[in-house]
C-alpha cells in the first residue's frame, strides 16, 4: 500500500514499513483529510471539513471531525481527535493517535 504526502513543497511516496505497517501511511491520510474542504477530494466528497461555512456561521465543525476520526479509528490502536479551547476564533483540536506498533504521535491542529 501506498501514498503521497507533500511536504516542505515536494511529494514524498509513503509506503508500508519493513514489518508489513500501515501506520504511516494511515497517519499521513489522515492529515491529508483534516486539511481538505468537504467535496474537495475527487473520489471521496463526503472526506474533508467545510471551511467556508465553518467560517461563515461560526460554528464548530465537530460533527465532521468526529466523522473522520470515526473512519480513521479502525487503522490506529487508539485515534483521539478533540477540541482544543482557545481564546481566538479560530477551531483547533488536538490529535493524539496510538499506533499498531505502539508509538503515539500527538498533534495541534488549526483548522
Amino acid at each position: 500500500m501506498r501514498t503521497y504526502n507533500k511536504a516542505s513543497g515536494v511529494w514524498k511516496e509513503i509506503t508500508t514499513d519493513a514489518n508489513g505497517y500501515d501506520d504511516n501511511i494511515w497517519v499521513a491520510t489522515l492529515i491529508q483529510c483534516l486539511k481538505l474542504n468537504l467535496g474537495e477530494d475527487p473520489f471521496f466528497a463526503d472526506i474533508g471539513i467545510p471551511l467556508q461555512e465553518t467560517i461563515a456561521t461560526q460554528v464548530y465543525p465537530d460533527f465532521y471531525i468526529a466523522r473522520i476520526q470515526s473512519q480513521f479509528a479502525q487503522y490506529f490502536t487508539s485515534l483521539s481527535i478533540s477540541r482544543r479551547k482557545t481564546t481566538n476564533q479560530n477551531p483547533a483540536y488536538d490529535v493524539k493517535i496510538v499506533t499498531n506498533k505502539g508509538a503515539v504521535i500527538t498533534a495541534n491542529t488549526l483548522v
